[in-house]
């Protein structure tokens, strides 16, 4: 109920009053007087119930504004490197990686580097080959890409003149450079020359004043 309905309903309560009292008494000013008394303590009761009513008024219709803190999930770290295989061993990953359809430029180009270096090596050993060009590629230090990496200039032995030699794409060791490289781009087995950035074939020394991460079969590799 609003302040002014309160106020009509106290003028017609008063003003009912004094026209009785107008009846019997017949006094204008006794009348004024009466009803500015009536309408004070009329307004006054009101008041008082309204009181009474904003205090018992239950919680869910009471209005709060209330502030909250908004925390928002941080962004997944996009630099993580993906959740190892959880084949048995590399031989069964390798089994289980398909080498058949078409092949980006740059994966073609990883794949070629893992079949020229280390092709009739261990699977770990190519594995270690192939990390180490992945590893490249994303150091900073080299070409962001596969490709990029493989031609770069008097780093790769097997490419003359700008050109790799022509692959027998029906043999099994193109097929299991393809399931390796695969493997070393998504990182999905742990490679054990873990980091490095450079190799060499074990019956040449180089000389290089670099840390020695492992050597695997034939292979020496440092970072």
């Amino acid at each position: 109920m609003s302040r002014k309905t309160n106020q009509a309903s106290a003028i017609a309560v008063a003003a009912t009053f004094v026209a009785t009292l107008l009846s019997t008494e017949g006094s204008g000013a006794f009348a004024q007087e009466t009803i500015q008394t009536l309408i004070d303590q009329s307004l006054e009761t009101q008041a008082a119930t309204l009181d009474e009513e904003a205090v018992s008024q239950s919680p869910a219709e009471t209005i709060r504004m209330e502030a909250r803190a908004v925390v928002q999930p941080l962004p997944a770290d996009e630099k993580a490197e993906p959740p190892l295989s959880e084949a048995g061993s590399l031989a069964e990953l390798v089994s289980g990686t398909p080498t058949d359809g078409e092949m980006s430029k740059d994966m073609r180009c990883l794949a070629g580097a893992i079949y020229f270096e280390s092709k009739g090596e261990p699977l770990a050993g190519q594995l270690a080959v192939g990390r180490v060009i992945v590893n490249r590629a994303k150091s900073g230090r080299f070409p962001a890409t596969y490709c990029g990496v493989v031609y770069q200039p008097s780093q790769f032995s097997f490419v003359r003149g700008g050109q790799m030699p022509a692959i027998k794409t029906g043999s099994i060791a193109w097929r299991e450079a393809r399931a390796i490289a695969q493997i070393a781009h998504d990182g999905s087995w742990e490679s054990p020359a873990k980091g490095a950035l450079f190799f060499h074939a074990r019956h040449v020394s180089p000389g290089w004043r670099l840390t020695r991460v492992a050597q695997v079969e034939n292979h020496v590799f440092y970072r």
